[in-house]
């Protein structure tokens, strides 16, 4: 059985033919267009390409923002412009079979709890640092998405009070201080601390601001401005994760995005933090800690499976 999964992002329309055991059999790529009006066009474009090499059993989609709970309207899509918009109605009239709908972080998540680092747990926490911070859960196997089909909104729990301004509208939310844009945010003011912020100093002026790159070459080169910067954005992530655990009781994180490719050097400081965050009795269970293992194919893995009848 061969499903189409398409992963709309901010700046690239991501599509491919995926087999049952969630393997990419054949994968496209577009730059999202700029004109919101015509997302749909390039969809559409895309999957009739794969269609016409293979035979499709089913087409699923992931969008960013606010799914309905009936996996048929995007309610709202800050980076496309979308508001209410009747994606899956646009896209079946076009093609003429059904499409399933996902958000794109829960795609992801189900990708890797399915295929990838996620494989041996049956309550997982996904959690994505990217720009801002994606989230996913499954619970006994089954992806949960809540009453109105929104839930998950990880990044949006609000972690400081009266905290940094979001661009969700509110104040405080978590990926404001556990993002890869945080990160960011972080080695500049790390930056300006000497003696420790040096060699993050150099590279500001090298380049008029410090690429996400570069501060994960410093990292790994065991530059400690860079290693500080990364314990303030693990350290928020860790502690939000305790918070996660009280109310989901997962057993596994999964840690994705970007960030995610420091490895143990993310992690550690994310455990250390995790730790200490937990509500307090006896030697309680832990959960585990991971780094994600699809990549930026997760999306479109997800939500092809998803489409072929997963849960």
């Amino acid at each position: 059985m061969l499903n189409v999964g398409i992963d709309i992002g901010g700046t690239k329309i991501a599509g491919g033919v995926v087999d049952a055991d969630g393997t990419i059999v054949e994968k496209l790529r577009v730059n999202t267009p700029a004109d919101a009006t015509v997302v749909v066009d390039a969809v559409v474009d895309m999957t009739v390409q794969l269609r016409s090499r293979h035979d499709i059993s089913a087409i699923g989609v992931a969008a960013p923002g606010f799914i309905d709970h009936d996996r048929s309207t995007v309610i709202y899509a800050p980076n496309i412009a979308w508001r209410n918009e009747p994606l899956k109605a646009a896209l079946e009239a076009r093609l003429g079979m059904p499409v399933f709908i996902e958000n794109d972080a829960n795609a992801a998540g189900w990708a890797e709890f399915r295929f990838g680092a996620g494989e041996r747990s049956t309550d997982m926490v996904m959690l994505t640092m990217g720009t801002g911070v994606g989230g996913a859960v499954v619970t006994d196997g089954v992806l949960y998405r809540g009453g109105h089909g929104i839930a998950a909104e990880l990044g949006h729990t609000r972690f400081e009070r009266n905290g940094r301004a979001c661009g969700c509208g509110q104040n405080g939310c978590l990926e404001q201080y556990a993002s890869g844009r945080a990160l960011q945010r972080e080695a500049a003011a790390v930056a300006d601390e000497r003696p420790i912020g040096r060699e993050l100093a150099a590279a500001r002026d090298a380049s008029g601001a410090i690429p996400g790159g570069e501060i994960s070459r410093l990292v790994l080169a065991g530059d400690p401005g860079a290693l500080e910067a990364l314990r303030r954005v693990s350290t928020a992530l860790g502690e939000a994760c305790g918070g996660f655990q009280a109310v989901l009781d997962p057993d596994l994180f999964v840690i994705g995005g970007g960030v995610a490719q420091l490895g143990d050097v993310l992690l550690e400081p994310v455990r250390l933090a995790y730790e200490t965050s937990l509500p307090g009795y006896g030697d309680r269970p832990v959960a585990q800690f991971a780094v994600a293992q699809l990549g930026n194919d997760a999306g479109l893995i997800g939500v092809a499976d998803l489409a072929g009848g997963g849960s």
